[in-house]
């Protein structure tokens, strides 16, 4: 027979957005699925966004810009008063609101949580610090599951210096880095492409000559038995991570990568460096700061 599960929960007030959950973690304390109804009353966006759940947004007043990017050129989606728009799992996007007195409603399957949503922005902000609270995540240990899986996310990213991948492309062998096996043999990578410059710079200005950043199929290295696994940020040989990256998930690739068969690099990007060393941007992924 039917039953009640919860009740309405107020999991976000902020600066003119609210977030009441329906059903979900939070407000039913259930996993299956996630219902909330969301209101924003001016105009904002949210950060570049990569989810481990399908999530459905129904929009019931205003519109809701879908921001996302292929091929290096960015597409946006808008979704008006009851349209309802699907992103599907693992897809990376930006949510923009360009006017006030939106509301819509987000289906999550599974429920939201907030290690289920990748978020590229620095630091931990007022929401996600809240959400996590509500969600029993409060210390970065607890952000993810120890045995927390990557298949959601395919496009990875690796940054490398040229002349290694071409020397390793030419012998028709494997790419690993020249620290792989001091790094606990894994191969160091980012699904969060906005981190990329930032790390380049705290663990690699001392290197000489030109860097690319590899986007890799997480899909591909699996079917190989390359297996991929979240976790805390380690360090590069003997230089320790960034005091900032507590928040940090980093996929480590236990395995190289294969540099002659096809569909596991998907894309090359040039780095840009000025003559001191620093890394600025990356051409067609990162744009100079």
């Amino acid at each position: 027979m039917p039953k009640l599960v919860g009740k309405s929960t107020r999991v976000v007030e902020h600066d003119g957005l609210t977030i009441d959950e329906l059903a979900g973690n939070v407000a039913s304390k259930e996993d299956t699925l996630s219902v909330a109804r969301v209101f924003v009353a001016n105009p904002t966006s949210e950060p570049w966004l990569t989810l481990d759940y399908d999530e459905w947004l129904c929009v019931l007043k205003g519109k809701v810009e879908l921001h996302s990017e292929t091929n290096g050129q960015t597409s946006v989606l808008t979704v008006l008063a009851g349209e309802t728009v699907f992103v599907s799992k693992g897809e990376r996007f930006r949510p923009v609101f360009p006017v006030g007195d939106t509301e819509y409603i987000p289906v999550c399957i599974p429920a939201f949580k907030p290690e289920r949503c990748i978020r590229e922005e620095d630091g931990c902000s007022d929401v996600a610090a809240n959400l996590r609270m509500l969600h029993g995540t409060v210390s970065s240990e607890s952000s993810a599951p120890a045995d927390m899986s990557t298949d959601h996310v395919d496009q990875l990213y690796h940054m490398c210096q040229k002349s290694l991948w071409d020397e390793a492309f030419a012998s028709g062998k494997a790419y690993f880095p020249p620290t792989f096996e001091a790094d606990g043999y894994f191969t160091h990578a980012t699904s969060v492409p906005s981190r990329l410059i930032q790390t380049a710079n705290h663990f690699y200005t001392a290197t000489i000559g030109d860097w690319i950043c590899l986007e890799l199929s997480n899909e591909a290295l699996k079917n190989v038995g390359i297996t991929t696994r979240y976790e805390e940020p380690k360090p590069v040989g003997e230089l320790d991570t960034g005091k900032d990256w507590t928040d940090w998930r980093c996929p480590h690739i236990f395995g190289g990568i294969p540099t002659q068969l096809s569909g596991f690099v998907c894309k090359t990007y040039p780095m840009k460096r000025n003559e001191q060393g620093k890394f600025l941007s990356i051409d067609g992924l990162v744009d100079e700061e």
